[in-house]
Protein backbone atom coordinates (compact mmCIF):
# COMPACT_ATOMS: atom_id res chain seq x y z
CA UNK A 1 0.00 0.00 0.00
CA UNK A 2 1.60 3.32 -1.10
CA UNK A 3 1.67 5.57 2.23
CA UNK A 4 3.26 9.28 2.50
CA UNK A 5 3.26 10.43 5.86
CA UNK A 6 4.19 13.65 7.64
CA UNK A 7 5.66 14.61 10.78
CA UNK A 8 7.51 17.08 12.27
CA UNK A 9 5.26 20.10 12.64
CA UNK A 10 4.75 21.96 15.81
CA UNK A 11 3.75 25.40 17.17
CA UNK A 12 6.97 27.81 17.31
CA UNK A 13 7.18 31.27 18.08
CA UNK A 14 8.74 33.56 15.29
CA UNK A 15 12.48 32.96 14.45
CA UNK A 16 12.48 29.48 15.31
CA UNK A 17 12.88 26.20 13.10
CA UNK A 18 11.09 22.92 12.66
CA UNK A 19 12.29 20.64 10.18
CA UNK A 20 9.52 18.55 8.74
CA UNK A 21 9.46 14.91 6.97
CA UNK A 22 7.64 12.94 4.78
CA UNK A 23 8.73 9.32 4.81
CA UNK A 24 7.22 6.95 1.84
CA UNK A 25 5.89 3.67 2.24
CA UNK A 26 5.11 1.71 -0.78
CA UNK A 27 6.94 3.24 -3.37
CA UNK A 28 10.39 4.34 -3.68
CA UNK A 29 10.54 8.25 -3.31
CA UNK A 30 14.41 8.71 -5.13
CA UNK A 31 12.08 7.94 -8.85
CA UNK A 32 9.78 10.81 -8.41
CA UNK A 33 9.76 14.80 -8.12
CA UNK A 34 8.75 15.43 -4.39
CA UNK A 35 7.41 18.42 -2.91
CA UNK A 36 6.08 19.97 -0.14
CA UNK A 37 2.19 21.44 -0.48
CA UNK A 38 0.36 24.23 2.33
CA UNK A 39 -2.84 25.07 3.37
CA UNK A 40 -3.21 28.20 5.25
CA UNK A 41 -6.37 28.44 7.21
CA UNK A 42 -8.78 29.75 5.42
CA UNK A 43 -6.71 29.59 2.26
CA UNK A 44 -6.12 28.01 -0.82
CA UNK A 45 -3.43 25.11 -0.88
CA UNK A 46 -0.29 26.20 -2.88
CA UNK A 47 3.30 24.87 -3.35
CA UNK A 48 6.45 25.75 -1.19
CA UNK A 49 8.65 23.67 -2.26
CA UNK A 50 9.76 21.25 -4.97
CA UNK A 51 12.55 18.84 -5.80
CA UNK A 52 13.24 17.14 -8.86
CA UNK A 53 15.18 13.83 -9.91
CA UNK A 54 17.92 16.22 -11.21
CA UNK A 55 17.96 18.02 -8.19
CA UNK A 56 16.00 21.50 -9.15
CA UNK A 57 14.79 23.28 -6.71
CA UNK A 58 11.67 25.46 -6.66
CA UNK A 59 11.06 27.73 -3.79
CA UNK A 60 8.05 29.82 -3.45
CA UNK A 61 8.96 33.59 -3.09
CA UNK A 62 7.59 34.01 0.92
CA UNK A 63 9.97 30.91 1.83
CA UNK A 64 13.64 31.44 -0.52
CA UNK A 65 16.00 31.60 1.47
CA UNK A 66 14.39 30.63 5.10
CA UNK A 67 13.13 26.91 3.63
CA UNK A 68 15.42 24.09 2.11
CA UNK A 69 13.90 21.13 0.66
CA UNK A 70 16.18 17.82 0.29
CA UNK A 71 15.63 13.87 0.69
CA UNK A 72 17.29 11.44 1.87
CA UNK A 73 16.86 7.82 -0.77
CA UNK A 74 18.18 5.66 1.85
CA UNK A 75 15.40 6.82 4.04
CA UNK A 76 13.21 7.33 1.04
CA UNK A 77 12.22 10.47 3.05
CA UNK A 78 12.52 13.88 1.94
CA UNK A 79 12.27 16.93 4.19
CA UNK A 80 11.69 20.31 4.70
CA UNK A 81 13.76 22.54 7.13
CA UNK A 82 12.37 25.72 7.67
CA UNK A 83 14.02 28.26 9.91
CA UNK A 84 13.23 32.17 10.88
CA UNK A 85 9.73 31.26 10.75
CA UNK A 86 6.99 33.52 10.19
CA UNK A 87 3.31 33.84 11.77
CA UNK A 88 2.35 33.70 8.12
CA UNK A 89 4.09 30.08 7.84
CA UNK A 90 1.26 29.02 9.92
CA UNK A 91 -0.60 26.41 7.42
CA UNK A 92 -1.11 21.84 7.23
CA UNK A 93 2.06 21.14 5.59
CA UNK A 94 1.62 18.15 3.23
CA UNK A 95 3.81 16.22 0.98
CA UNK A 96 3.51 15.89 -2.20
CA UNK A 97 4.49 14.00 -5.36
CA UNK A 98 4.06 15.42 -9.71
CA UNK A 99 3.01 11.73 -10.51
CA UNK A 100 0.13 9.93 -8.55
CA UNK A 101 1.88 7.21 -7.01
CA UNK A 102 -1.35 5.84 -4.32
CA UNK A 103 -5.38 5.99 -5.04
CA UNK A 104 -5.43 7.72 -1.82
CA UNK A 105 -3.87 11.16 -3.18
CA UNK A 106 -6.01 14.18 -3.49
CA UNK A 107 -5.12 16.60 -6.50
CA UNK A 108 -3.39 20.09 -6.24
CA UNK A 109 -2.62 21.63 -9.84
CA UNK A 110 -0.65 19.41 -11.48
CA UNK A 111 0.63 17.77 -8.26
CA UNK A 112 -0.93 15.16 -6.22
CA UNK A 113 -1.30 15.01 -2.39
CA UNK A 114 -0.24 12.67 0.06
CA UNK A 115 -0.87 11.85 3.78
CA UNK A 116 -2.78 13.90 6.57
CA UNK A 117 -0.27 16.80 6.58
CA UNK A 118 1.28 18.07 9.18
CA UNK A 119 0.15 21.48 11.28
CA UNK A 120 2.89 23.89 12.03
CA UNK A 121 2.03 26.98 13.67
CA UNK A 122 4.18 30.23 14.63
CA UNK A 123 3.07 32.54 17.01
CA UNK A 124 4.11 35.98 16.72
Amino acid sequence: QVRLVESGGGSVQAGGSLRLSCTATGFTLSTRDMGWYRRAPGGECEPVSTLDLDGTTYYEDSVKGRFTISRDNAKNTVYLQMSSLKSEDTALYYCATQTRVGAGQRRSGSWWLGGQGTQVTVSS
